[in-house]
């Protein structure tokens, strides 16, 4: 793996994140087409996607507790 601190004209490239946790992991699941034609027309789809499955977990918990 090359040592960044030794490259700092990368630094500009790197991705950050303002987030309490970063978004390193990938998850895949299938839909219909007619589920992934509306999703994708929504702006920045995969926030959208991130939140409403989060709102699903907290609602599970909830649940749960």
């Amino acid at each position: 793996m090359p040592n960044r601190e030794e490259k700092p004209y990368l630094k500009k490239h790197q991705f950050t994140t303002s987030r309490d946790e970063p978004l390193t992991e990938r998850i895949a699941i299938r839909v219909t087409k007619s589920m992934a034609e509306k999703i994708k027309v929504i702006d920045n789809y995969p926030e959208f996607c991130r939140q409403a499955l989060q709102d699903a977990l907290d609602k599970l918990e909830e649940i749960t507790e």
